[in-house]
């Protein structure tokens, strides 16, 4: 964990604490249908955290997920994060969620629409 402030024009990085993946049980993303930035990390203790934003929390559940799965394939349970943004092979991931989201809303509303002006005999 990075603690970061600011001096005058100068950004300054200072390490708090320092976990060990293999150590990690469980990343629990509080809730999976609200568009939150909290988090919690089960090591032997609880911790909890609070991301930038509720994109960088999955980036970041998603980037510990790889580690996991390239170097320790271990069991690791990754709880309340809705599974479409969790995975990289989904159509509706990217660097830019924030977009994509907009654009499935829009694409569930103009489906709506088409619906609506359907005639059904």
């Amino acid at each position: 964990m990075v603690k970061h402030w600011r001096v005058d024009r100068e950004e300054k990085y200072e390490i708090v604490e320092k976990w060990f993946l293999k150590d990690l049980e469980m990343i629990d993303g509080k809730e999976a249908d609200t568009d939150n930035p909290y988090f919690d990390m089960h090591f032997h203790k609880v911790y909890n955290m609070e991301a930038y934003s509720c994109a960088s929390k999955y980036t970041f559940a998603r980037t510990l997920n790889k580690l996991n799965a390239m170097y320790l394939k271990k069991d690791f349970k990754i709880v309340n994060f809705d599974d479409t943004y969790l995975n990289d092979d989904s159509f509706w991931s990217s660097s830019n969620r924030d977009f994509l989201v907009v654009m499935r809303v829009c694409f569930y509303a103009s489906n709506l629409l088409c619906l609506s002006l359907c005639r059904f005999s």
